[in-house]
């Protein structure tokens, strides 16, 4: 299944039945609905988007408004296609113990992490790739801790 072809298609008509305005979906966002199975098929596909579209407090979704469900697929698709890559936080198991929050806290600073890596540290950039503010996404990296690895 081509999902960005079908998941850009669905946005814009959903974007057309809503009334909602969308630049579109981050590369972040558009590679964790890739990486999940959808055993629902198009079907989830469009509910998954829909539901984004609904929840976005602007006009790009970003891997903050995805189900965890995708996001896990997403974690476990880097985990099976890591390679001899050396290990990032993105490729490390969920940890069992803890609730949601806890999950969900560690998931954010995993895919925090990955969008950073793949800019080079260039927050600009990460945080138009999370489909954050500059400043939103420095107050995460303050609240998590994260800093280069040069710098640590």
């Amino acid at each position: 299944m081509d999902i960005p072809l079908i998941a850009r298609s669905l946005l814009e008509e959903l974007v057309g039945t809503l009334g909602k305005a969308c630049r579109g979906i981050t590369d972040e966002a558009m590679g964790c609905l890739q990486a999940h199975d959808w055993p629902g098929n198009v079907r989830e596909l469009r509910n998954e988007v829909q539901r984004m579209l609904i929840m976005a407090p602007g006009d790009l979704l970003g891997v903050e408004l995805l189900d965890p469900r995708v996001l896990r697929g997403a974690v476990q698709f880097d985990q099976d296609h890591a390679g001899d890559e050396a290990q990032t936080a993105t490729q490390e198991p969920l940890p069992a113990p803890g609730g949601l929050k806890e999950q969900m806290e560690v998931l954010e600073k995993r895919l925090l992490c990955a969008a950073l890596e793949r800019h080079g540290w260039n927050k600009t950039q990460a945080a138009e790739s999370l489909g954050l503010s500059r400043v939103g996404l420095r107050n995460k990296l303050e609240r998590y801790g994260l800093v280069p690895k040069t710098d640590a």
